[in-house]
């Protein structure tokens, strides 16, 4: 029997457990996605309008959904992160001509980001799992820098090669860049996502990989390159980025591999003719650890027993059969056209459902930059111009 002391022990523990909870339920809802000044962007709902008209107008609005996000966000977070001003530097740098120069003001929160002295970084463990901190920021900060650079200067410039310098800082010994802290998919998930972002990185700043002559530098890609190549599969998340790292670089996947690949990823489309990020992994093979809010999140969706298409596998499927040649005529990349233009938004975005919080919803911003890129290769940017 407890004594009169634990008794009360666990009353108090009961209560404040109770206490926690009903301060968790009763946490206002955020009223806006992003603010920072006179900029409001409402929360993505799926009760949002779809566009009467996919065309311009709807591109443009899109365009200022993500230049208005990122600015928000260095304003008031003022953090690199894999949902929105790392996406918005990886690829709204391509779409100046349509849209207009992206935010310099995104840009210089990069630069002072990077550090001013690149130093040795000791490696974590968290339960066994050996990671080094920062590892996810300090990839997304290279690439994004890497992709301004290649855009919009011509050559790399000295912050961007600082970047990349910090960032082969935190490789693991292994070659790969370690995926760690709270699982944020599809951005913060497998290793193997998060060191194809890094292979991408030294492959988009200009002239770095052909002039690269620092001897330890020159071992980290070495060593990344056979990890890329060699690892094995977490899941078919995986497996189908193997197409992408055939884009970036084409010496470390056999034509054989980029067949099956390409046979898995059109096996996944659904009739309506989208693709389900959802359909890619099992909820435990996302990550090391998944939590169980996350897992409760995503196992008590409303089509968690069949999960219906969603804007970013969709666009991500269309991206990598154009990054393989696909043509934009072949039946696939027409479906999954045809369901992305159906599924914009009235607010220009393309609203999915997080599978990590489900509050900010941010992986819409992710979806909604993944579908502008897939349009764009498939030529549906053309039409728009900043000097119209």
């Amino acid at each position: 029997m407890m004594t009169t002391t634990q008794r009360c022990f666990f009353v108090m523990l009961v209560g404040l457990s109770l206490a926690l909870a009903a301060t968790a339920a009763d946490k206002p809802k955020p009223k806006f996605q992003y603010e920072s000044g006179n900029i409001r962007v409402s929360l993505p709902s799926a009760d949002e309008p779809r566009v009467k008209i996919f065309g311009p107008a709807s591109l443009m609005a899109a365009a200022k959904y993500l230049d208005d996000g990122a600015v928000c966000w260095v304003r008031e977070k003022s953090c690199v992160n894999c949902h929105t001003t790392g996406p918005y530097m990886t690829e709204r740098t391509a779409w100046t001509r349509q849209f207009g120069k992206p935010s310099d003001e995104v840009l210089a929160d990069f630069v002072k980001s990077v550090p001013a002295e690149i130093k040795p970084v000791k490696e974590s463990d968290k339960n066994g799992h050996k990671f080094y901190a920062g590892t996810f920021s300090s990839v997304w900060r290279a690439l994004g820098l890497a992709e301004w650079d290649r855009h919009l200067n011509g050559k790399t410039s000295e912050p961007t090669e600082r970047a990349l310098h910090d960032m082969f800082a935190r490789q693991s010994a292994n070659g790969a860049f370690v995926s760690h802290g709270e699982v944020e998919i599809p951005h913060i998930t497998t290793d193997f996502e998060l060191t194809l972002q890094a292979a991408r990185a030294i492959t988009a700043a200009p002239g770095w990989l052909a002039g690269l002559k620092d001897e330890s530098l020159l071992a980290g890609v070495a060593k990344m390159k056979d990890w890329l190549r060699t690892s094995t599969p977490k899941n078919d998340f995986d497996r189908i980025l193997k197409l992408q790292l055939a884009h970036y670089l084409p010496e470390l996947v056999s034509q054989r591999e980029r067949d099956a690949v390409l046979a898995l990823l059109s096996s996944k489309q659904h009739a309506d003719g989208g693709w389900c990020i959802r359909d890619m992994s099992a909820l435990d093979d996302w990550h090391f650890e998944i939590s169980d809010f996350v897992r409760n999140l995503v196992t008590n969706l409303p089509d968690a027993a069949k999960p219906q298409s969603d804007a970013y596998m969709t666009s991500l499927a269309i991206v990598l059969l154009r990054q393989s040649n696909v043509p934009v005529s072949d039946p696939r990349i027409q479906r999954g056209l045809a369901w992305l233009k159906g599924e914009q938004r009235e607010s220009g975005r393309w609203w999915m459902h997080s599978l990590y919080r489900g509050n900010y919803h941010y992986i819409t911003y992710i979806a909604t930059v993944e579908a502008m890129k897939a349009l764009d290769l498939c030529g549906e940017l053309a039409a728009v111009s900043a000097d119209k």
